[in-house]
């Protein structure tokens, strides 16, 4: 039986076409599908989204050809600093705080927002002539076979391939129709992001407040701009989304503080039910997840698209390695590479983060303040701090070529 394409990928958002960009660099013809207009994609407006990219991630964006058309309009995070609050009262005088000159490698990452990856991505993939992109077209059904997997889109079009991969969310529709099941728990708190322009330079320095109902995070954005992940019980967080924009940032003042000057919003306001999932498997016959498809986690280490940049690079590895020892990259042996090299990592960071929420999500006074001694503790020795800024710089661990900035 004929195939269309080496690997069809179902969705366009970002590890899609970055999983599609990695591995036509290999030599794989590859067809991405996703179910949301071009346009949308592309859209140049700014609407508060962005990213946190750790310096392993800005590597494999380099090894895509991608990095080179937005490194100009980043922002580089040169410290982090970390402590306790509450609201109205401003940051625990015990933190934690790390700068970027004590590792060798440059600014601990980038804040780059959503309206520029999108269109660098989708110019990096109209260059590639191995890849196809079939845009505005919902898959609705997927066969898998002993050669190969067939989807559908609702417009009746197939498309077949040797191999079916799922970048397609947190509630993967791939998966599902895989029959794999998710592990995971609700959270009980919401996401509340957005952008706030304010009136004093952020210098490049991410703050992460630790209150009661969940993170703070103010991460800086080029110009006098920065994004917010507020994290609130689910309830609060409701009442706090369905306000106006003068009583949002009301709302958000006391949390916020006053280091920055006064603060207004810029762009849109989004809100994010939080909660742990992780598929039970993250591979299948003739098929792989990636990114948010195979786990998704809270935010409080930032490391979503991070960890999806990771599956994209371990993925294409294990591919384009098969393919050139003469193998059938969708054999399940070595499908099962990719599961192996990824699913620790991932369960490691869900206990991570999971655990680190649980410990800072409450106001507990004891708990408060051992875990202030703890973050000052961290802070006042060198070789800690430095173990912690490499780590989330995601230079630790065993990280394929493309982290380590090498070509497949």
């Amino acid at each position: 039986m004929t195939h269309d394409t080496d690997i069809l990928i179902v969705g366009g958002g970002l590890n899609g076409p970055s999983l599609a960009l990695a591995l036509a660099q290999g030599g794989l013809r590859v067809t991405v599908v996703d179910a949301l207009p071009r346009d949308t994609r592309a859209a140049p407006e700014f609407d508060g989204r962005s990213y946190s990219l750790a310096i392993a991630s800005t590597r494999v964006l380099a090894g895509l050809g991608v990095w080179a058309d937005v490194v100009d309009q980043t922002q580089p995070i040169l410290q982090i600093k970390a402590s306790d609050g509450r609201p109205t009262e401003g940051a625990a005088p015990l933190f934690m705080h790390f700068d970027h000159a004590e590792i060798e490698e440059g600014p601990m990452g980038h804040m780059l927002e959503d309206r520029i990856l999108r269109p660098a991505l989708l110019a990096a993939m109209d260059r590639e002539p191995l890849i196809t992109h079939v845009s505005d077209a919902r898959v609705i059904a997927q066969q898998i076979d002993a050669q190969g997997a067939t989807v559908t889109t609702e417009s009746a079009k197939t498309f077949r391939a040797r191999l079916l991969v799922g970048c397609d969310g947190r509630d993967s529709p791939t998966a599902q129709r895989a029959g794999i099941k998710r592990t995971g728990w609700d959270y009980g708190q919401t996401g509340l992001v957005c952008a706030v322009a304010h009136e004093l330079p952020h210098n490049g320095c991410a703050h992460q407040f630790f209150m009661p109902a969940g993170p703070l995070a103010i991460l800086p954005l080029p110009g006098n701009r920065s994004s917010i992940v507020w994290t609130e019980r689910t309830q609060t967080a409701a009442a706090i989304h369905a306000l106006d924009d003068t009583a949002y940032l009301e709302a958000l003042r006391p949390r916020f503080g006053e280091f920055l000057g006064e603060i207004s919003l810029a762009g849109k306001r989004f809100a994010y039910p939080l909660k742990l999932t992780i598929a039970n498997s993250f591979i299948g016959p003739r098929l792989a997840l990636v990114g948010d498809a195979a786990h998704g986690m809270h935010p409080i280490a930032g490391q979503g698209f991070n960890f999806g940049l990771r599956d994209v690079a371990a993925l294409a590895e294990v591919l384009i390695e098969a393919m050139r020892r003469g193998e059938d990259f969708a054999n399940p042996l070595v499908l099962e590479r990719y599961q192996q090299w990824r699913r620790f990592d991932t369960m490691m960071m869900a206990v991570g983060t999971d655990s680190v929420n649980k410990l800072f999500s409450n106001d507990n006074p004891l708990i408060r303040g051992l875990r202030d001694l703890g973050m000052g503790a961290i802070s006042a020795m060198p070789s800690l701090r430095r173990r912690f800024i490499r780590e989330a710089a995601g230079l630790t661990g065993d990280l394929p070529r493309l982290m380590r900035g090498l070509p497949i």
